[in-house]
């Protein structure tokens, strides 16, 4: 038993209207479900994924009147976002008005840049043949549209305990190393596929500051599970002796939360049911969707959101 993918990644923002904006309208990506927090109802959560919501596509924000992240170790640095291949990051460069030149790292052609609250990601180049679902409506070109999520990049202090609980606990798969910034980076593969989609890259930067978190940053990484493997997992991290969340039902999928020893919080998320539980697949997003617990609380949440556009 293991994750086999990426999920989602959860990220902060502080403004969200301007946020809908650059990841629909810049990226293209499609806005698969417009929620809220289900801790903080007064907070967005909004969900951006490829044309379907496919799990492993989704980059989600928390809407949160908070400052901007004073960057460090203990996070997720950085969010690949995939894409065909070189001559589409080319296409990008020029769309995102970048001047600096593609990259070349652990083998694979990428462009990083940021998003305005300085969120960092990168659009790597996937020649797996790894595709998301396109977007009819998306302004990008098909050809060019954003395939999903990985590889992601940790930075931790300490390497040897939380690379106990990727290969002892997670069953995550070390495959490979290579230098970012004079630094070995460890790479990790979820599942028995290869591929970026599957990847958690690993810095060790035991000098550097710890994260505060805030707008631009990451707030949690999700990995992959079904609802056939869930009480196990949550049986798996009780028995190791982890502390975790327990179940919690989410509607649209279910999660266990723990904290990896440097401090990093991973959510352990099935693929069932999906954001096709309560809207139709050609209105995904279009509305705003709560799960059943807070739907009798509806007027009273929508009237302190403010609109997205």
């Amino acid at each position: 038993m293991n994750p086999h993918g990426i999920h989602h990644v959860t990220a902060i923002t502080a403004r969200a209207r301007d946020n809908h904006d650059f990841y629909t309208c810049t990226l293209g990506l499609r806005l698969v479900k417009k929620t809220v927090n289900q801790d903080d109802v007064s907070a967005y959560h909004l969900f951006y994924a490829d044309g379907a919501g496919t799990p492993g596509t989704d980059l989600t924000f928390f809407d949160w009147p908070t400052a901007p992240e004073q960057r460090g170790t203990s996070s997720v640095t950085r969010t690949g976002l995939r894409v065909d291949n070189t001559a589409t990051l080319e296409w990008w460069r020029h769309h995102l008005g970048l001047t600096h030149d593609i990259a070349e790292r652990d083998g694979r052609s990428v462009l990083d840049f940021e998003d305005p609250e300085g969120q960092r990601l990168s659009l790597v180049a996937d020649e797996t043949g790894d595709t998301g679902t396109q977007w009819h409506r998306s302004p990008i070109p098909p050809e060019h549209q954003i395939r999903g999520l990985g590889p992601l990049l940790l930075s931790v202090p300490k390497f040897e305990r939380t690379d106990a609980i990727f290969r002892g606990l997670l069953n995550l798969r070390p495959l490979r190393t290579y230098q970012l910034a004079s630094r070995d980076v460890h790479v990790y593969q979820t599942g028995e596929t290869p591929g970026p989609a599957r990847e958690l890259h690993l810095i060790v930067e035991p000098g550097a500051p710890m994260t505060r978190q805030g707008a631009g940053g990451v707030h949690h990484l999700a990995l992959r599970t079904t609802l056939a493997d869930y009480d196990a997992w949550a049986q798996r991290l009780s028995e190791a002796g982890v502390p975790h969340s327990g179940p919690v039902n989410r509607f649209w999928f279910h999660s266990l939360y723990f904290r990896e020893p440097n401090g990093i919080l991973i959510e352990l998320a099935t693929d069932e049911p999906g954001f096709t539980a309560d809207e139709p697949l050609d209105k995904l997003g279009e509305t705003l969707s709560l799960p059943p617990f807070l739907e009798p609380r509806r007027r009273e949440i929508e009237a302190g959101l403010k609109p997205l556009a």
